[in-house]
């Protein structure tokens, strides 16, 4: 069975590509940092899908415990075919000169180092086998800066460019790298930009049907679903009422 290896499984994204991959019969490595969900879901895809599934709790912006967690995995789960380099968030949406700098030092460890951690970590394993793909989960704001976005949007500049890098690096290994950049996605995002105003995050969305995280999952699992010799290098996803950063049309 093909191994998948997603990282911030817990919600969102990650937790829907968790049950993507698991109801098509892929064996999966979750890792998220809240260790009684991460256990939880673990148990519920294995019981309603009968694969198998180990849970890495640890966070991605420590990078010993992302390198331990990977090479002390036994030989029965190196063997990794896709990574879904998912875990990341956005912390805060304020002016420049008004922004908290421990948001900021947040979204640059997970975002960017994080990222970089789990990549590097797992492509270690990918290049002696010269094949495996990585799906790297960026945004609409890794395209586009806008008011009040600034190291949020920078960040996700980042991983698009590091999409890119890896993209070039790891081509004479014959492993794929994508790049998904989702639009509005309704899920825990906004609740979690916005520290827990739910009336506020539930506003991010007024007048519009968003993506949801099946949608995303289910792109994530088509780019991996394609024949060997096709890579999608990079793309952006968005719902039919959003054109791109700035342009929607709500109802």
């Amino acid at each position: 069975m093909p191994i998948t290896f997603i990282t911030g499984a817990t919600s969102g994204f990650g937790k829907a590509a968790a049950e993507k991959f698991a109801a098509n019969g892929h064996d999966l490595i979750i890792n998220g940092r809240r260790k009684d969900r991460l256990l939880t879901l673990s148990e519920q895809l294995r019981q309603k899908f009968n694969v198998r599934i180990l849970p890495l709790s640890f966070d991605v912006r420590d990078q010993q415990a992302v390198f331990n967690a990977v090479k002390g995995l036994d030989s029965t789960w190196q063997q990794i075919d896709i990574l879904v380099n998912n875990a990341g968030l956005a912390a805060g949406r304020d002016f420049f000169n008004e922004a908290n700098l421990n948001d900021w030092n947040t979204m640059v460890d997970t975002n960017i180092k994080g990222f970089m951690y789990v990549a590097q970590a797992v492509s270690q394993l990918m290049v002696p086998l010269k094949k495996g793909h990585i799906v790297n989960i960026g945004s609409i704001a890794g395209k586009q800066v806008y008011e009040k976005g600034n190291v949020y949007c920078a960040t996700k500049h980042a991983v698009d460019a590091l999409n890119q890098a890896m993209r070039i690096d790891l081509l004479r290994h014959n492993i794929k790298v994508t790049a998904i950049h989702p639009g509005a996605a309704e899920t825990e995002f906004s609740l979690v930009r916005l520290k827990g105003d739910a009336k506020a995050a539930s506003e991010v969305y007024t007048g519009m049907t968003a993506l949801t995280a099946e949608d995303i999952a289910e792109t994530i699992y088509w780019t991996t679903s394609l024949p060997a010799h096709v890579c999608i290098n990079d793309m952006v996803v968005t719902c039919v009422q959003q054109a791109d950063a700035f342009h929607y049309n709500r109802l």
